[in-house]
């Protein structure tokens, strides 16, 4: 039999390897016969890592290459970190696909203190995201942060050179590439609620590719597909992307699901916080709701940055 080939569009980092390898073992365990090949790709969002990404077009900048392997037929499809995903997709393509989802929660690194109640006063806490910035400056005000862009490794080496006394990343990027070692404290919801996405896969195709919709179907989780769903229904109702301080996340607990939504300003001294709990099968329902209601409540002046 001749062994199906499928191409998948992948960033050339670290972590985003580990993501697309995890997913081409994934799929290779249920088609046994299928032989898989990888097309890297630097996108212009890992070749400008001077200028915070609000800056320079938002997280769509990680994406947008290889959504282009797609259209011209170079890749079947691509693999992303969820939280980088714009909130709309180019007319053809489609995100039918989510992986069972991993730890969503941001993580605190140092390597001298142990949480970040322990950092002095003015400490450097080095941070791309915007959300992230609203939050610790909610909660610790006297924090001095900064920029910090690259990937895992580019930013744990700054911190080691010690331009940094902390800086904050996804825990699961730590996770996967084996850095459990480097977290000092991985961060509750009452402190910093996570990005939109964060922790799921999801592989993205073009929507007449029914062929490949039929192979990849394998992977997807029910539940991580509504909790996303209702995260970036939240982020639509809200116009949102990296370059707002915006955040999502839900919770299922006995076929309810939970949203909480935060909206705040770049000094973390305006915030707003609200949830909404409804049926699974609501989940686009409840996103939307829940940005109508943070808008109602003045989001939409908070979103003028």
């Amino acid at each position: 039999m001749t062994p199906q080939i499928l191409r998948i569009a992948t960033r050339k980092s670290p972590l985003a390897l580990w993501q697309t390898n995890h997913v081409a073992q994934a799929l290779q365990q249920t088609h046994q016969q299928l032989k898989i090949e990888l097309i890297e790709i630097t996108t212009k969002g890992d070749k400008i890592l001077d200028t915070p990404l609000a800056k320079i077009g938002g997280k769509g900048l990680f994406v947008k290459e290889l959504e282009h392997c797609l259209f011209d037929k170079r890749a079947d499809i691509a693999v992303h970190s969820v939280k980088d995903l714009p909130v709309e997709f180019p007319e053809g393509l489609i995100l039918p696909v989510m992986l069972t989802r991993a730890n969503p929660y941001d993580a605190f690194v140092s390597n001298e203190y142990a949480n970040l109640d322990a950092l002095p006063e003015g400490a450097i806490v080095g941070t791309a995201s915007l959300r992230r910035q609203s939050q610790l400056l909610n909660y610790r005000p006297d924090l001095n942060i900064r920029s910090l862009r690259g990937n895992v490794g580019t930013r744990l080496s700054k911190l080691d050179q010690g331009e940094f006394d902390a800086i904050i990343l996804a825990a699961v990027g730590l996770q996967r590439l084996n850095m459990d070692d480097r977290i000092r404290q991985i961060f509750t919801e009452d402190i910093m609620l996570p990005a939109i996405g964060q922790g799921a896969i999801g592989i993205e195709c073009r929507t007449d590719d029914s062929n490949t919709m039929e192979l990849i179907k394998v992977l997807n989780d029910p539940l991580t597909a509504s909790r996303v769903t209702a995260e970036r229904a939240l982020n639509k109702r809200l116009n949102g992307g990296c370059q707002f301080p915006i955040a999502g996340f839900s919770q299922i607990e006995d076929d309810r699901l939970n949203l909480r939504g935060f909206v705040g300003d770049l000094a973390g001294k305006e915030v707003l916080h609200d949830s909404i709990e409804g049926s699974i099968d609501s989940a686009e329902y409840l996103g939307d709701t829940l940005g109508k209601n943070l808008l109602a409540q003045g989001a939409d002046k908070l979103l003028q940055l």
